[in-house]
């Protein structure tokens, strides 16, 4: 019988006898995939399984600590400040997360922002960054020299790790949603004292929140984000769910702006996008998205300790946002 077979049996015993894999057995059974050492048939009903049941939070640790281990990091590579998952793609509203976190580059606050792009009608970060003449990294050694003159790099979850750009994939298969969308949010690949990410469905914020806790991280936020990505809906009032030193933690905030009051876009205009970061134009949504997205990690910095002084210094950096230093020079 071959060796992998055992985690499917775990999986697939039926309604009384399936179980969630212990985080020991769930870094096995990554450990197994990540060196190809499993049939196609035993991948798909793998990830089927999981999909089925959805994944606990001992299965994403497992999962993410051997996807973490299968990345060739060079030991001297740059550490960013910030790790960003930007996974989801945005439909309903622009991505002004991507302005967030190049204000924070802009203030020596680095972000290594990591995701994916599918075919499809949502706008993900490579076409983002396109409408601002931002380059995507197209290596690890291009990242790590975006990061140290800019402050900002985006790479590609398939530059990053061939085999979770793979494992996602198998999403055009199946038709479904396979556990490696939860597990590359949490990579964190180059060990940044922060790590954002967003979910769309709620649970999934205790989730990667208990996960943290079983990695040991210092430091992760998680919130609901619009479309699933980490930004601020500025209509409803939040929830931050955070791990540091250990702790889990969790806060709410309050709107930024009254339900309805601001007419939903009929369709994502780049060119908007890039002329509220020049300047040119006012978005009153974006910009509250932004500068409530900034005050997140304002306050995960712990730069500001209360929601009102983290809004207060967000304005501030987004109004000042072309009057600093290393990113504005490098573009």
């Amino acid at each position: 019988m071959h060796p992998f077979s055992q985690f499917i049996q775990i999986l697939g015993k039926g309604k009384n006898g399936t179980r969630p894999l212990s985080q020991e057995e769930a870094y096995k059974a990554m450990k197994m995939i990540t060196c190809y050492d499993v049939e196609p048939e035993q991948l798909g009903a793998f990830l089927m399984l999981m999909r089925i049941k959805e994944e606990t939070a001992e299965e994403v640790a497992g999962f993410t600590q051997a996807l973490r281990e299968s990345i060739p990091i060079p030991d001297k590579f740059f550490r960013p400040e910030i790790d960003w998952a930007a996974y989801a793609g945005k439909k309903r509203q622009l991505p002004w997360f991507l302005l967030s976190a190049l204000v924070l580059a802009s203030r020596g606050h680095s972000v290594l922002m990591h995701g994916m792009q599918r075919n499809d009608e949502r706008i993900y970060i490579p076409e983002a960054l396109e409408a601002l003449d931002i380059d995507i990294a197209t290596s690890l050694s291009d990242a790590e020299q975006q990061l140290k003159m800019s402050g900002f790099s985006y790479l590609p979850v398939s530059m990053l790790s061939t085999l979770t750009n793979e494992l996602i994939a198998t999403r055009n298969l199946f038709g479904l949603r396979p556990p490696l969308h939860t597990v590359a949010r949490m990579l964190n690949p180059f060990k940044a004292p922060l790590s954002v990410m967003g979910v769309f469905h709620p649970n999934f914020a205790t989730i990667h929140q208990q996960a943290a806790r079983l990695l040991g991280e210092n430091n992760t936020l998680i919130c609901k984000g619009e479309g699933g990505e980490f930004e601020r809906i500025p209509e409803r009032s939040s929830i931050m769910y955070g791990m540091t030193n250990e702790c889990e933690w969790s806060d709410t905030w309050g709107k930024l702006l009254k339900s309805g009051s601001v007419k939903k876009p009929t369709g994502l205009n780049l060119h908007l996008f890039r002329s509220v970061w020049d300047g040119d134009v006012e978005d009153l949504y974006g910009e509250l998205a932004i500068t409530g997205t900034l005050a997140w990690v304002i306050r995960a910095m712990k730069i500001e300790t209360t929601s009102e002084a983290a809004h207060c210094l967000a304005n501030h950096w987004w109004q000042q946002r072309h009057e600093h230093h290393s990113f504005q020079e490098a573009i």
